[in-house]
């Protein structure tokens, strides 16, 4: 496994293939999207180590999310079991998956209880609880000062896990080494993930704006219940195509036949 060195536009293409591709197989991609809210869901309510379950659960149904995108770019139809692909290897490799969740569930503690620091723990609470969030209690400076710092500490924890559970997954790469090597690639194909991100900021500002359009116009004839229950596919929609180009950027990113090693 090498390195690929990818051109600035290719960051556009992975955009486009991941829009291509779910269309390709909306269904099942969408499917598979909501059983991955639902499973993290679960887990979540489990009594006292609900919350650190749901966050160990995430890289290795983030992977199934990506093995599903394969599936549907090679033309296949994705099962409901390819969500849980990362666990249906072999003994080893499930391990090694449950070892990087657990240290992604290690990384987001250590961003919530840094985030704590600075508003006594109420942006962690909502944050791994869920709901209690208020307009008044956005506008709380200690609440948004939490929630920026929080923001700022979790990005290049995202980024090193990006690649991390693809790498342990098909490469067979360590834990630890993938998270590195997982940082490797983005900082190498720099130009090409900013604006990678930048289309998908584009593309949500865009989604966001038809939205506030259609809440508008379904607020005038009927209610705000109703407002949101039409806004919600939206962004559901929007989420599952973004998981399904993440593929296309592991894909590009890494040489499969090459040695093992990162330049």
């Amino acid at each position: 496994m090498k390195l690929r060195l990818v051109p600035t536009p290719t960051g556009v293409q992975w955009v486009r293939a991941g829009v291509r591709t779910f269309f390709r197989q909306p269904l099942a991609l969408m499917g598979l999207f909501l059983m991955f809210l639902a499973v993290v869901s679960v887990l979540a309510f489990v009594p006292f180590i609900g919350s650190v379950l749901a966050l160990v659960a995430v890289p290795a149904l983030s992977l199934g999310l990506m093995a599903a995108a394969r599936e549907a770019d090679e033309g296949r139809f994705p099962m409901p079991l390819t969500l849980f692909a990362a666990l249906r290897k072999s003994p080893q490799a499930s391990r090694a998956m449950v070892q990087l969740g657990l240290l992604y569930a290690i990384g987001v503690m250590l961003v919530m209880g840094i985030s704590a620091l600075v508003d006594g723990g109420e942006f962690a609470q909502v944050y791994v609880q869920g709901g209690g969030l208020t307009p008044e209690k956005v506008m709380e400076p200690g609440f948004r000062s939490a929630m920026w710092l929080s923001t700022l500490l979790y990005l290049p924890l995202s980024l090193a896990f990006w690649h991390a559970p693809a790498l342990v997954h098909w490469h067979d790469v360590a834990p630890v080494k993938s998270l590195f090597f997982s940082l490797v690639a983005i900082f190498r194909n720099r130009k090409a993930y900013l604006l990678y991100g930048a289309m998908w900021l584009a593309l949500s500002l865009g989604v966001g704006m038809v939205a506030m359009l259609l809440l508008a116009f379904v607020l005038r004839f009927s209610g705000l219940i109703l407002a949101a229950t039409a806004m919600l596919p939206l962004s559901l929609v929007l989420a599952a195509i973004f998981f399904t180009s993440q593929w296309f950027t592991f894909r590009d990113s890494f040489d499969a036949d090459s040695e093992s090693t990162i330049p």
